[in-house]
């Protein structure tokens, strides 16, 4: 029953690609090229060098670390072909022919743009739409079912809500951020030293 409702829904979203085919090249680059609007975005708040930057970073990268791992362990347990394997699809990316559930890119990009939200909330609407529309566009490219880009979704969204609450609220969690963060100030300022 679950398997045809998500099924039909993929099937009303990739038909789309030949109904409305001129938003093509833009879901591919959605699908394939705008995750790398998520690494620029990582690289340059760090490099703003303020506390509350660096820590809204740490938390998205350490969330995205983790919701990808969750996401290969239930990839492994949970084996689901990708929709161009078991239907004719209109597929519009090459991808290899691996797990479809869940979504790689939907876990990434939720994890991020749900701790940028957490820090940074004007901007982080902005970064939750784009996770969003990225998302979208996996179903629209035919590589991924919607429950694949959904429960990616939840996966990355809960994985930056616990970290952040771990290392926002646990004493030892909180200690530790504040050593690491020590750390790599002092690492950072001796490399700046020797440059200048």
């Amino acid at each position: 029953m679950l398997d045809q409702i998500d099924y039909n829904g993929f099937e009303l979203i990739n038909n789309l690609s030949q109904t409305i085919s001129f938003l093509n090249p833009f879901m591919k680059f959605l699908a394939g090229s705008a995750e790398y609007l998520f690494y620029a975005a990582v690289i340059i708040y760090w490099f703003t060098r303020t506390d509350k930057n660096r820590r809204m970073i740490f938390i998205a990268l350490l969330s995205a670390a983790i919701g990808l791992g969750i996401s290969v362990l239930l990839g492994d347990f949970f084996y689901r072909d990708r929709p161009f394997v078991a239907h004719n699809v209109f597929q519009l990316i090459p991808h290899a022919i691996n797990a479809s559930f869940p979504s790689d890119h939907a876990t990434a990009s939720f994890a991020i743009a749900m701790s940028i939200w957490l820090y940074r909330r004007k901007e982080g609407w902005a970064w939750l739409a784009l996770a969003t529309a990225i998302s979208f566009s996996r179903v629209w490219v035919g590589v991924h079912y919607p429950l694949d880009v959904i429960s990616g979704m939840v996966n990355g969204v809960l994985c930056a809500l616990l970290i952040n609450y771990i290392f926002s609220k646990w004493l030892p969690a909180k200690k530790l951020f504040e050593l690491i963060f020590k750390i790599y100030d002092k690492i950072e300022q001796s490399i700046w030293k020797k440059k200048s």
